[in-house]
């Protein structure tokens, strides 16, 4: 069994941190925790944890400025989306900023460890009505019309595959909605990898919205 996450808490509300310490119990380590940009900026590069659970709007920038400023010296660092907004706007800012996914806080703790689980590992985590807005908004990004020759190599099922995988699914979850073996999933990203010279589930992602592939 693998180790339980770790997280930094940035939030401008006390009592909004502590409900959330309280909810993830022992399904995540949580660090540290910060209010402020600059406090928070000091944490993560100090406690180095796996992902930061980041609120959006918060004096001094919010967390764009918080990703932009420990970017300098943890390119690494995984960051989560924890707000109370579900504006179109805060989730394609906080995204382009370089955050790995966009939870609102109506979420339960178990579902939150979940996603700090996930994003560890390399996956985009939405809350289902948000992934839309970032699919739209990394879909606009190049011409309907432009001719990829990476995404020419690729099989229909590779495609496939990775679709869902742009959507956040895990392995197995994609193995059951493609009705084929984790094994087979796992053959099949291992191949789009190699084919596009990619590292991670993450530069998939990226590179799969970025090309439109999801409808």
């Amino acid at each position: 069994m693998s180790e339980p996450p770790s997280v930094v808490i940035v939030d401008d509300h006390r009592i909004f941190r502590t409900g959330v310490k309280a909810e993830l119990g022992d399904l995540v380590e949580v660090l540290g925790e910060a209010e402020t940009v600059e406090e928070a900026v000091r944490s993560i590069t100090e406690l180095e944890p796996d992902v930061v659970l980041l609120d959006v709007h918060m004096p001094g920038g919010g967390g764009v400025e918080v990703i932009g400023q420990v970017a300098k010296s943890r390119p690494q660092q995984r960051f989560l989306a924890l707000s109370v907004s579900d504006d179109p706007q805060d989730v394609i800012a906080i995204v382009r900023a370089g955050a790995r996914g966009y939870v609102t806080k109506t979420i339960t703790g178990e579902q939150l460890a979940d996603a700090v689980a996930r994003v560890r590992d390399g996956d985009a985590v939405f809350s289902p009505r948000l992934a839309g807005f970032v699919l739209d908004a990394f879909a606009g990004d190049l011409p309907a019309d432009q001719v990829d020759p990476e995404l020419d190599q690729l099989t229909a099922r590779e495609r496939e595959v990775l679709r869902h995988i742009a959507r956040g699914y895990m392995y197995r979850e994609i193995a059951l909605r493609l009705s084929i073996s984790v094994k087979t999933v796992e053959a099949h990203v291992s191949s789009v990898l190699r084919k596009l010279q990619l590292s991670n589930r993450h530069e998939l992602s990226r590179w799969a919205v970025s090309r439109r592939l999801v409808d």
